[in-house]
C-alpha cells in the first residue's frame, strides 16, 4: 500500500500544501500570503482530497519567517497527533535548491532568502544536488562576497541587488508540491524550528 504524505510549507511568504501517494503527487495548493499563514494553512489542507488525511506529515522547518515556521510546525504536529501519523521536517533552502536544479540542472548555485533585520539566509548547493554548507544568516554584502560572482536564486537576491544593482534578481519560493524531489535523508529532519539565527524574543538577562 502506498504511503500517503501531507506536505505543509509556511516558512516563507508562500503558503503551500501537497498530498502524495509515495512520490506521486495527488493534489496541491500554493498561494503567496505574506503573513497570513495561520488563517490559510488549515483550510488549504481541508480542501485536499480526504481532508488531507495522511500516514505521514512533512513540514518545512526553516529557516524563514519565525511566525510562519511555528504555524506550519504546529499544524503538522497537531494533524499528525490527531491522525496517529508520523511527522518529520525538511529545510526551506534545500527545497528551493532541489527544485531549481531539477528544472535547470546546469550548475552549482546558492539559495538566498529573506532573513529579517536586513540580513539574508544563504546556503550553497553542488550539481546535481548536494548541500555544501548549512544555511547561515549574513548581511547582503557578506553574502555577495561569498558568492564571488556565482549563481544565486531566492527572494533574498533582491537584497543583494540593493548592494550591487548589477546582481540578477531571481525570485524563488519553496513549493510543497516539489518536496518529494528531496533525498529521503533531507525529509527526515526533526519537526522542530530551524531559525538560522537567534529568535527576536529573548528572555530577560539575569540581574546581578
Amino acid at each position: 500500500m502506498a504511503l500517503r504524505t501531507l506536505v505543509i510549507d509556511t516558512a516563507t511568504a508562500a503558503c503551500s500544501v501537497a498530498l502524495f501517494d509515495d512520490d506521486r503527487l495527488i493534489a496541491a495548493q500554493h498561494e503567496i500570503v505574506g503573513r497570513g499563514h495561520a488563517e490559510r494553512v488549515v483550510p488549504m489542507v481541508a480542501e485536499l482530497p480526504g481532508g488531507g488525511r495522511a500516514d505521514h506529515v512533512l513540514v518545512d522547518v526553516g529557516p524563514g519567517s519565525f511566525t510562519g515556521i511555528r504555524v506550519g510546525i504546529a499544524a503538522a504536529r497537531g494533524l499528525a497527533l490527531g491522525w496517529g501519523a508520523g511527522v518529520s521536517g525538511y529545510g526551506a533552502l534545500s527545497l528551493i535548491a532541489v527544485a531549481a536544479m531539477t528544472d535547470m540542472p546546469a550548475s552549482d548555485l546558492a539559495v538566498v532568502t529573506e532573513g529579517g533585520h536586513g540580513e539574508v539566509f544563504m546556503a550553497r548547493f553542488a550539481h546535481p544536488f548536494a548541500a555544501l554548507d548549512m544555511p547561515r544568516s549574513l548581511t547582503p554584502a557578506a553574502a555577495l562576497a561569498e558568492l564571488a560572482g556565482g549563481v544565486a536564486i531566492g527572494g533574498g537576491t533582491r537584497w543583494l541587488a540593493q548592494v550591487d544593482p548589477a546582481f540578477p534578481v531571481a525570485e524563488a519560493l519553496p513549493d510543497a508540491s516539489r518536496a518529494m524531489l528531496l533525498p529521503a535523508a533531507m525529509r527526515a529532519l526533526p519537526a522542530a524550528p530551524f531559525y538560522g539565527r537567534a529568535p527576536d524574543a529573548k528572555l530577560p538577562a539575569a540581574r546581578a
